[in-house]
């Protein structure tokens, strides 16, 4: 007998389980397959020659062809910024917050995985350290590149990828919105739990624990009290 209020999964027997995950294993492996066919499209994409594009980091002004700091791949988070504010996207600061040892993806696949954002690289900077982000930023505010790579200024964010060939840059993808979920850590450890993200767009049992699609998580503030200066 149930303890909580909250509904939980039917209970079966061992064996019953155990046939019911095998015929979810079966969609869970073709998915995995998809995902390999994506994968090998991607890697056949074609690629378009980007124009000679000066972002500004810590140092000061820098060359995209240098943001690659001589690795040949490059993955760039587009950060939505509004200038001022104290706290920033508490999405795109929850989903940076994750990748704190990326020295594997430059150590052993020769790329490398940066922050752009179209705020000021004073405040960008200032904002990094305020919330316990360790990924290398550069501002993009005095050049046209976030909005070339469909980021721009009240635009929203995204991930693009690059490669480089000497001094010369190429954009070869893409993707916003719930097309970065593949990335994070989060949501694919939590689509595994018997409640999910709690979310009302999800397909759920009826009476699962559910909220509004923005009305949990952790905001940017919450974020630095983890995480940041002083936490």
């Amino acid at each position: 007998m149930s303890t909580t209020q909250t509904p939980l999964p039917p209970v079966v027997d061992a064996e019953t389980w155990r046939r019911e995950l095998d015929v979810l294993r079966v969609r869970e492996k073709a998915a995995t397959r998809e995902l390999d066919a994506i994968a090998a499209e991607r890697r056949r994409l074609p690629m378009v020659e980007l124009p000679e594009y000066t972002l500004v980091g810590e140092e000061g002004a820098v060359r995209l062809s240098d943001v690659f700091d001589g690795h040949p791949q490059l993955i760039v988070y587009n950060h939505m910024w509004s200038d001022g504010n104290e706290w920033q996207c508490p999405g795109c600061t929850g989903f940076t917050s994750q990748f704190t040892r990326l020295d594997v993806l430059e150590r052993y696949y020769d790329a490398r995985f940066v922050i752009v954002t179209n705020g000021p690289i004073d405040e960008a900077l200032a904002y990094r350290d305020r919330v316990g982000n360790r990924m290398p930023w550069y501002s993009s505010a005095d050049s046209p590149f976030g909005a070339d790579m469909d980021a721009g200024p009240n635009e929203g964010f995204g991930v693009n990828v690059f490669v480089r060939d000497g001094d010369t840059v190429y954009r070869t993808w893409h993707t916003n919105g719930r097309g970065t979920e593949r990335l994070s850590h989060l949501q694919g450890l939590v689509d595994l739990l018997p409640y999910g993200r709690q979310e009302q767009w999800e397909d759920s049992p009826v009476g699962w624990p559910q909220h509004g699609t923005y009305d949990r998580g952790m905001g940017s503030k919450e974020i630095a009290a983890l995480y940041g200066a002083g936490s």
